[in-house]
């Protein structure tokens, strides 16, 4: 539980507070500029969380501004509370459009009211941006007519006093649908020999949803802890075909006992509106969801996967005077798939000029601010293979530290839609509403592409 959080500013003076329990002094935050100022002169990184006579300062910074939840008990969940902090950040974001020190020193009244809202004893409660813009306004505080007549007093909305805090009553769409998507990033380390020295895949899946009333989901997914049944579709026999955009009343597969490939997802992180408890106990994915979009699981595999796009790069320098360059793109995926956007960003050396390119596809150009040939391919088929040669001048003065600068990595992105490394599948999503019961189309949507790390190392 956090005794007070604190917004100060660059130097970690406070510049607004909010104190939810009486187990702590006043002065308690005077410490955490002269602490802060002492690591700033001991290291150049300062770790988050701070400790100084029995009390705990965990902060996070933002712009100019630093956010701090002042802590006395031992026992308490520190996870829990960097996660409020970042969500607080959101959730005035959302109302400030910019979090700075100038946004927090012109609505203080504003930010007051949302940390009242947020907090209770010192435990997190509505940090759901939809559900405390219904009743709290940037105008909110000038609303003196609500007053004259207790009738008509401004008062929570029924979602906040109920288990559903996210998802207001009374929501209607003309056409209720629900797009899922399952997006997977994949970062890979390579030598220039082909051999994976590091591979993960980091998965999301996404929901929109434009659905009526109190709509309840049931997902199913192929993942071993999960669902091991014999099954192809739903159970009512109606798949979800996972190769394309697919509404769920496609026609019925005629080989129903195909067992589908079953995996193992690590790291499962849910959104709040998933019942653990029918999860824990039963292994579904049920929810009602939030409407629009929202993130509704995360996961990540270490399993060990082969280059998607690998690229062979060979890199020669002549006697200082000059540099070949040599890539050969592989997209080492199934024919029926096709890679879009790829981009192989190649190093060459800082006083490289004049380059001269010759490629079987797509588009070269130089980038001499990232000191890098960047090659793009707008499409990209699978088990084709394109090839690229580049030649640059050095200068004649050379000394011979151009070998060094060429080991920077090679950086590879792309996108393939309609494609999952990991393999998982989407067997049912199944959409009740009991008291409107109306016609309802979900569809799903399979995205993989390359993470923030997808490099193959030069020798």
């Amino acid at each position: 539980m956090a005794s007070a959080i604190y917004f100060c500013d660059s130097k970690g003076k406070p510049i607004l507070s909010r104190k939810y329990r009486d187990d702590i002094p006043f002065t308690a935050i005077d410490r955490f500029a002269i602490l802060l100022a002492n690591l700033e002169e001991e290291t150049s990184i300062i770790p988050p969380v701070i400790e100084h006579n029995g009390i705990q300062y965990l902060f996070i910074q933002h712009n100019d501004l630093y956010v701090v939840a002042i802590v006395t008990a031992i026992s308490s969940n520190g996870s829990m509370i960097f996660s409020f902090l970042h969500k607080l950040i959101e959730v005035l974001s959302e109302y400030l459009k910019t979090v700075e020190e100038e946004s927090i020193r012109d609505n203080f009244i504003i930010i007051y009211e949302l940390l009242d809202e947020v907090m209770d004893y010192g435990i997190p409660q509505i940090t759901e941006p939809k559900m405390l813009k219904q009743y709290i306004t940037q105008k909110s505080f000038k609303l003196v007519k609500a007053a004259k007549k207790k009738r008509n007093a401004a008062r929570p909305p029924t979602s906040l006093t109920n288990s559903v805090s996210w998802r207001p009553e009374g929501i209607k769409h003309k056409k209720n649908e629900a797009f899922l998507d399952i997006i997977e990033s994949i970062n890979m380390l390579m030598t220039q020999k082909g051999q994976v020295l590091r591979s993960e895949i980091i998965g999301e899946v996404k929901v929109k949803s434009k659905l009526s009333g109190m709509p309840d989901l049931k997902l199913g997914i192929n993942d071993k802890g999960l669902f091991s049944k014999y099954l192809e579709g739903d159970e009512n026999g109606v798949p979800i075909v996972p190769d394309e955009l697919t509404p769920t009343d496609a026609p019925a597969t005629t080989d129903k006992k195909k067992k589908l490939h079953n995996i193992e997802l690590e790291d499962l992180k849910f959104h709040q509106c998933v019942r653990l408890s029918k999860f824990e106990n039963e292994k579904l994915i049920t929810f009602i969801p939030p409407d629009g979009d929202f993130e509704l699981m995360a996961y990540r595999l270490s399993t060990a996967i082969k280059p998607l796009i690998w690229c062979d790069v060979n890199i020669k320098t002549h006697s200082n005077s000059r540099v070949e360059i040599f890539c050969r793109a592989t997209a080492q995926i199934k024919k029926k798939s096709t890679a879009t956007n790829v981009e192989i960003l190649i190093p060459v050396p800082e006083d490289a000029d004049t380059p001269m390119f010759r490629y079987s596809h797509g588009s070269i150009k130089y980038v001499p601010e990232k000191n890098a040939i960047l090659w793009k391919i707008r499409t990209f088929p699978g088990g084709k293979e394109y090839s690229m040669a580049a030649q640059m001048g050095l200068p004649s003065t050379g000394s011979g530290e151009e070998a060094e600068r060429m080991k920077r990595p090679v950086q590879v992105k792309f996108q393939i839609p309609y494609f999952t490394t990991s393999g998982i599948q989407v067997r049912y999503l199944k959409i009740e509403e009991p008291t409107l019961q109306y016609k309802s189309y979900p569809w799903v949507r399979y995205v993989t592409k390359s993470g923030d790390d997808y490099t193959i190392r030069l020798s």
